[in-house]
């Protein structure tokens, strides 16, 4: 694996765009009145499958 590219490829910027929405997500859940732990929860699991999907891609190639 090379630092060359600065995270600068399709596993990264898709890991990190996933996370993101992921963040956003639990963010509203926590945010609602009275507060949505279903909601919260399946921004924790966007998050974690970011970095599965970072995993697959970079085992796909598109990490290089």
């Amino acid at each position: 694996m090379s630092s060359a590219n600065h995270g600068n490829t399709p596993a990264a910027w898709t890991a990190v765009v996933v996370a993101l929405l992921g963040f956003v997500v639990g963010g509203v859940g926590l945010m609602l009145d009275p507060v949505s732990f279903v909601v919260f929860w399946v921004g924790v699991a966007m998050v974690v499958g970011a970095l599965v999907i970072f995993v697959a891609m970079d085992k796909m190639g598109l990490h290089e």
